[in-house]
């Protein structure tokens, strides 16, 4: 996990000034690439953050930047004013949050879930309603960036939900990303989020096309992303994945082949539920799980080159 720039520290000593009341206190469930990045943010905000991982002891880290672990998520309830999710699926925010003993067991009027998950937007009007119903607030904020606009502070942030609560989020996003926008009611954040993995997805790939077959036709694929920059082609997948497609260099994962995937079926579900037609989207998923069948699910996209260059 990279240390904090000096820009976060000073966002930290001018937090540690600010009346405590202003400082939410915060919870963050699900410590993985992209939460654990998002976290160390907030702690160098000066917030006071606990945080819960399924697996106890990825928290490990953070603790010692100065988080506090919480034995349960009944506590994490009891101790945080905004309960912040960034986990892997629909499945897995159900369960922490619906499941036995899980965070609506303990949630009181008043509080705020902001869901940085990539679920499906029919679930998540759905949680939100029946959270409602307790006057306990929802905001879907899936985000882009990756791994690298976690760590500058720079992602993209898109919100659904009711205007209070998402201006509640926003001060506390504003440490971790350049932009939020409010897309509109319950499931609209969800909905953009979708249309962001479609574009994603169809331009890795056609990506990876163009790497393999400017290698096989005798060009050096590590001066494409350089050459393209700034043209009409030229994109941030296309710095990102264009030099580690040309050099097979696969690691560290930024982006899993596996969550793509799932965004994927969800623009597929979405797709159909309205009628729309998403060939290219629906082609670039069948590469894509194609790829995971190979055992690649938990490599990183750039990996996806490997089905081209065979």
């Amino acid at each position: 996990m990279a240390l904090c720039d000096d820009r976060c520290k000073a966002g930290r000593i001018a937090a540690q000034t600010a009346p405590e009341q202003a400082m939410e206190r915060l919870g963050f469930i699900g410590i993985g690439l992209m939460g654990s990045r998002m976290t160390t943010r907030l702690l160098a905000a000066g917030y006071p953050v606990r945080v819960w991982n399924r697996s106890p002891e990825k928290c490990a880290p953070l603790a010692a930047l100065g988080a506090v672990p919480a034995a349960s998520l009944a506590e994490m309830a009891e101790q945080c004013d905004v309960l912040l999710l960034c986990l892997s699926d629909t499945d897995a925010v159900e369960s922490v949050v619906f499941g036995e003993d899980g965070l609506s067991d303990h949630l009181r009027q008043g509080q705020l879930l902001v869901d940085f998950s990539s679920i499906t937007p029919d679930a998540t009007r759905d949680f939100a309603d029946s959270l409602a119903a307790r006057n306990i607030h929802w905001v879907d904020a899936p985000v882009s960036g990756g791994v690298g606009g976690a760590e500058s502070g720079k992602l993209i942030v898109m919100a659904g939900g009711e205007t209070a609560a998402v201006e509640r989020l926003r001060p506390i996003a504003a440490h971790l990303s350049q932009r939020l926008t409010h897309m509109g009611p319950s499931g609209s954040g969800q909905i953009t989020k979708i249309c962001n993995q479609m574009i994603v997805a169809s331009n890795a790939v056609l990506i990876a096309e163009t790497v393999a077959l400017a290698a096989r036709a005798g060009v050096d694929a590590a001066q494409l992303a350089p050459a393209l920059a700034g043209g009409f082609a030229d994109s941030l997948p296309l710095q990102i994945l264009a030099p580690r497609m040309a050099t097979d260099s696969f690691e560290p994962v930024q982006w899993k082949v596996n969550t793509l995937l799932k965004d994927l079926d969800n623009a597929v579900a979405l797709a159909k539920e309205h009628l729309s037609g998403t060939p290219v989207s629906a082609l670039a998923s069948q590469l894509l799980r194609l790829h995971a069948g190979k055992g690649a699910g938990l490599e990183d996209l750039s990996s996806v080159v490997r089905l081209f260059k065979s």
